[in-house]
């Protein structure tokens, strides 16, 4: 069986996390997830984002690079939760965009950022799961996690137009765009068998899907 590296990306809210675990116990595929808990940044980035901006990018890029090349290096399939180029064309663009990375420390990260990635192997598939930002906003408010209860509507909608600039112009491997609003992988065994038809599809070298039409 040929190794695969799946990234799966999107917007807070999107199902990264829950569509991970699931793809992982279905396929057999290696997980890995974004660090949080073990985070030394996270908890003094919430109470001053300006000061604490670049290093916690920094954190991320050094913990995302090395989560992509163990997996990347790995014998087995694997599939990440959350992708490194997200770090870079969505996250630390909306820093700088509303002020809280300078320039100079953004053109530094984005200098460092470019030199790591372009030394990575590239993914075989990115899973881009996208819903409305009313409905990521519901989904967090029910998850009511902590470090979350400042997000605002228009830090999501500034995000959502990031992806879709990021996307716009990504060409590293095929992209499949699921409509997380409109499928139930979580609660619906169906739904989670019609993504992993779809991922089988790209990876048998179909060209970019958008899905589903109708998933009831």
């Amino acid at each position: 069986m040929t190794k695969r590296l799946i990234l799966v990306a999107g917007n807070i809210g999107a199902g990264k996390t829950s569509l991970t675990e699931r793809i992982g116990e279905r396929l057999g595929y290696l997980t890995a997830y974004e660090s949080v808990a073990d985070n030394p940044y996270l908890a003094d980035f919430y109470k001053d984002m300006r000061a604490w901006a670049f290093q916690l990018q920094v954190f991320f890029l050094g913990h995302r690079a090395q989560l992509h090349l163990d997996m990347a290096n790995s014998p087995q399939s694997a599939i990440l939760d959350r992708s490194i180029y997200e770090d870079a064309y969505i996250f630390s663009r909306a820093l700088h965009h509303m002020g809280n990375l300078s320039e100079r420390d953004y053109l530094s990260y984005k200098r460092v950022f470019d030199m790591v990635v372009s030394k990575l192997p590239p993914p075989d598939l990115l899973i881009y799961l996208k819903a409305p930002v009313a409905v990521l906003m519901e989904r967090i408010k029910r998850r009511a996690r902590n470090m979350e209860t400042g997000i605002s509507e228009d830090y999501m909608k500034l995000l959502d137009s990031f992806y879709d600039d990021w996307l716009s112009s990504f060409d590293l491997c095929p992209v499949l765009t699921i409509r997380t609003d409109d499928l139930d992988f979580v609660h619906k065994p169906k739904h989670l068998s019609i993504v992993v038809e779809r991922i089988e599809e790209i990876l048998s070298g179909k060209e970019e899907v958008v899905f589903p039409e109708n998933s009831n």
